[in-house]
């Protein structure tokens, strides 16, 4: 299983790895945490180079946040607003959680996409809101990239680091990871499932 996993990705290589991360920071179908983690475990094994492998899943990561940021930027509330309404349901997301983040990006700064995206929470959902706020492109691709590379370094040095175990427990490894991409599909169908149009919830 492990082995099916990490060929997977190898094959892809770098332009592979580029393009999941931009995917992923859109629409995630395999979290970000695995796919550097792969790709520290290749790093590890000589498969990959870690700087070539951190080009590619941060410059894949800035381009996926910038479809977000463009959306923003480009559309602004007012069309922004019957997008996320009409769709939301698909994006898992409602017009009350952009508020929420906009106003949290409005309280404490651009600085905000940069320290987002060095962590697990809000790591994407904050580019909507620099989009709407008409933050400078090149600050946020800037922010982001940096932002990003250090996700990234922190996901592939821990993927190197395990590498060692993987001989030892390699079926649990492999199970980890369709574990974890298990619980992101299930999450998102029981979010899609569960969901409530705003359009009902205020006529309660």
């Amino acid at each position: 299983m492990q082995d099916f996993i990490i060929e997977a990705i190898a094959r892809g290589g770098y332009l592979g790895i580029a393009v999941l991360m931009a995917i992923e920071n859109v629409f995630p179908p395999i979290p970000s945490e695995v796919i550097m983690g792969v790709g520290g475990v290749l790093v590890a094994r000589g498969d990959m180079a870690f700087w070539p492998l951190m080009l590619a899943g941060t410059v894949g990561s800035t381009a996926g946040n910038y479809a977000w940021f463009w959306l923003g930027n480009r559309w602004g509330y007012r069309r922004m607003r019957p997008f996320i309404d009409r769709w939301g349901r698909w994006l898992t997301l409602d017009w009350e959680h952009i508020e929420g983040a906009s106003r949290f990006f409005r309280r404490h700064g651009q600085w905000v996409v940069l320290a987002l995206r060095c962590t697990p929470v809000f790591r994407t959902m904050i580019s909507l809101p620099a989009g709407l706020a008409h933050m400078s492109v090149w600050r946020f691709l800037a922010f982001t990239f940096v932002g990003a590379g250090l996700w990234n370094a922190l996901l592939v040095l821990g993927g190197a680091a395990l590498a060692r175990y993987l001989e030892e427990y390699e079926h649990a490894f492999g199970w980890i990871v369709i574990g974890i991409v298990a619980l992101t599909v299930a999450g998102y169908l029981w979010r899609v499932s569960t969901w409530t149009p705003r359009s009902e919830r205020e006529g309660d």
